[in-house]
């Protein structure tokens, strides 16, 4: 089964210092759900063209699913250099600012555990 494109969230860019971050939202569920990716290619261009479109959409299915693509990845803008924790939580924070998100459930996998684990200690979402 060929999943479709046209399922994808529509792309949308918000800045975070000089660098534009892009990002979508799917779904309506009762709470705002962040997803952090891991080093992958895009979660906003590839992810829904294959079997992750399936767990993206169940992700959805019960919350306002916030999806972005990491600085220097993806549809975002390329990083000069290997940006900190810090930024990169901004970044989310930037997302976040960007959807009206005040508060937000947060999952992460591979490289977004580091940068999830930090946001939480650092904010009360």
């Amino acid at each position: 089964m060929k999943i479709r494109f046209v399922d994808a969230p529509e792309v949308r860019y918000t800045k975070s210092g000089d660098t534009s971050i892009a990002y979508g939202v799917v779904g309506d569920g009762p709470f705002d759900l962040v997803f952090v990716n891991g080093w992958v290619l895009s979660a906003l261009e590839y992810a829904w063209e294959g079997p992750a479109a399936d767990f993206f959409r169940g992700l959805a299915s019960f919350s306002r699913l916030i999806l972005f693509d990491k600085r220097g990845t993806g549809l975002s803008d390329r990083a000069a250099g290997i940006p900190d924790l810090e930024t990169r939580m901004d970044d989310i924070r930037a997302v976040m600012d960007a959807v009206g998100s005040k508060r937000a459930a947060i999952m992460g996998f591979s490289g977004g555990g580091p940068m999830i684990k930090l946001l939480a200690a650092s904010y009360t979402l």
